[in-house]
């Protein structure tokens, strides 16, 4: 029997959770902290994913096959580092590989060295001098937190005003804590962005697959950026951009940490803007992204372990396909829709019963992101509530199952995007999508 122990409490968890169940049915699934999703097919242990202590005893009890290390915050703080040293095999980096997602400024010195396209940047300490340059360089800038801000670090500005305030928010006022001490200033692009996964364990490379996220709060990408408002998967992309993703990207990074003397094991995210000049990458994640991990997961052809450890026996192509398998299904398709509390991305109110996940769950997947049980009834624990997964032949069959299934799920103050998806149906009609050049 298959024993895996998933760490983590969110959405991301809850779909990796169903996935193994999927999988592997019979397997002993242990995840911290859990849900009350993922309790309706884990044991559940009562251990935050922030206390690595607590997580490398609950490990070593279980013997897992495998740790899977959901949100990034465990892995940037050392935990890959400790469950390895006791021997636990783990899906994900170890701190110093996962500096790529810990450190925005680390990330892009990266890829200058690694000549992996990027957009040109600057890297500021000191509040005055972060603001002259975004009063310099003209109207069109995105500025980052260095560090980890839950997904929220990122302010894509249309003027030096809204820099110059996005920049005070993060180093004067440290909004993000230590995370926006230092700050990274770069150029905006455009074009459609795309969230690309690979499988890595040192210079070797799977491609694990495409999605795209929609971050912005409002539909017609308005409103602040917030963890991800929903996804579709798979991205439509043409071979030879998929080619030139792997080999100017995918390929060069691995490489690049490798040389670094930190070499990558694990999911590595890639959020990238297909410009009219080529993909250029917006930022590395070092884990399965929310919501992209709920969209890819379903249409997965094999299990994330069994595909890890045929990457580590050498069984890739020069494609990235994995004895010879394409790992995301193309022939189907899914859309997940986030259910938001009031108030977020800022500030949320708890404990707000929710109706209805059972009967959206007779049309979709319904992934748990911000639950908690009160008094014998479901209620709201977060700003990121459900992510309701519809599947389908095509992108307008699992879009048309997601939206009919949200119909059924109603709580005070919930707010979602009515378009999730409607874009990329829009280039190509009802039905199937183009790829992408």
């Amino acid at each position: 029997m298959r024993k895996f122990f998933v760490i983590g409490g969110g959405g991301r968890e809850h779909a990796i959770v169903w996935h193994l169940a999927r999988c592997y049915p019979g397997a002993a699934i242990h995840c911290a902290p859990g849900n009350p999703g993922i309790s309706r097919l884990a044991t559940c242990l009562p251990v935050a994913a922030t206390d690595l202590n607590g997580l490398v005893s609950a490990a070593a009890t279980l013997a897992p096959d495998l740790v899977i290390v959901g949100p990034e915050a465990p892995l940037v703080a050392g935990l890959a580092d400790r469950l390895q040293a006791v021997g636990l095999p783990t899906l994900g980096p170890a701190a110093a590989a996962a500096r790529i997602e810990g450190s925005k400024a680390f990330a892009k010195h990266l890829m200058a060295r690694a000549g992996i396209p990027t957009a040109p940047f600057a890297v500021f300490d000191d509040p005055p001098q972060a603001i002259a340059h975004v009063r310099h360089v003209g109207p069109r800038v995105v500025v980052k937190a260095d560090g980890l801000a839950a997904g929220k670090g990122v302010v894509v500005c249309d003027g030096p005003d809204e820099a110059e305030a996005a920049v005070r928010a993060m180093m004067v006022e440290v909004v993000f804590g230590d995370a926006g001490r230092r700050v990274v200033v770069e150029e905006r692009l455009d074009g459609d962005e795309v969230s690309v996964f690979a499988l890595v364990d040192g210079e070797a490379v799977a491609w694990l697959g495409a999605a795209q996220d929609h971050k912005r709060l409002h539909d017609g990408d308005r409103g602040p950026n917030t963890g991800g408002m929903g996804a579709i998967a798979p991205y439509p992309l043409a071979p030879a951009l998929r080619t030139r993703i792997l080999r100017e990207i995918l390929q060069p990074a691995a490489s690049a940490l490798v040389a670094e003397g930190c070499a990558y094991r694990g999911v590595l995210f890639a959020g990238l803007m297909l410009t009219a000049d080529g993909p250029q990458v917006l930022e590395f994640n070092c884990r399965l992204g929310d919501p992209e991990a709920q969209v890819m997961l379903p249409l997965l052809r094999a299990g994330l372990p069994d595909a890890f450890d045929a990457l580590r026996r050498g069984e890739v192509d020069a494609e990235g396909q994995v004895a010879g398998t394409e790992l995301l299904r193309l022939d189907r398709a899914a859309c997940g829709v986030v259910l938001a509390s009031e108030g977020y991305p800022a500030t949320t109110r708890p404990g707000v019963p929710i109706d209805g996940v059972a009967d959206a769950e007779e049309l979709a997947l319904v992934f748990h992101n911000g639950t908690a049980r009160a008094e014998g009834r479901l209620v709201t624990a977060g700003g990121r509530v459900l992510t309701v997964t519809g599947l389908g032949p095509d992108l307008a069959a699992a879009r048309q199952r997601a939206y009919a299934a949200v119909g059924r799920v109603a709580f005070p103050g919930m707010q979602y995007r009515t378009d999730i998806g409607s874009r990329l149906l829009a280039t190509a009609g009802a039905g199937g999508v183009t790829p992408c050049r």
